[in-house]
């Protein structure tokens, strides 16, 4: 990788070749097979990465992180539990608690599934200063803000 500067315009021309080709190969992923009737939507997939990289954790925390309404996760977890891709169970230090999971079924066809970004974005990331991660995950989150209008 070049250290030299990148004038806005490269900077533009090179992103619009490379993202529709990132979408491309992330969309050859796939789903696996037995969560191919589920029709996951993007939303599901930020709860399910959570819980795989984070563990079980409440609505209330999930809500926060995905940074929607705890009864638009209450419906998520509810519709993915029906399906059994998700459990839940009470929390045993305070039983108004709901703690989610993947079910155990589930759980290494979601990994191997999610885990492969997750790996390549490890691959991009750690040789990064924890500035610069900072400075690249900002520069994304500003250019889907821009995106969405």
């Amino acid at each position: 990788m070049s250290t030299d500067g990148l004038s806005v315009d490269d900077g533009i021309r090179t992103l619009l070749l490379l993202m529709p080709r990132m979408v491309g190969r992330a969309k050859r992923l796939g789903v696996p097979p037995e969560l191919q009737s589920l029709s996951l939507a993007p939303r599901h997939l930020s709860l399910l990465a959570y819980l795989l990289f984070d563990g079980p954790m409440t609505v209330n925390e999930l809500a926060a992180r995905l940074e929607v309404a705890p009864a638009t996760v209450s419906l998520m977890v509810g519709d993915l539990s029906r399906k059994g891709v998700l459990e839940r169970r009470e929390d045993d230090a305070d039983r108004r608690r709901t703690i989610v999971s993947i079910a155990d079924r589930h759980q290494e066809s979601i990994n191997e599934w999610l885990g492969y970004g997750a790996k390549a974005w490890r691959e991009a990331l750690e040789p990064l200063t924890p500035e610069q991660r900072r400075m690249f995950v900002d520069t994304l989150m500003a250019y889907e803000k821009a995106l969405s209008g």
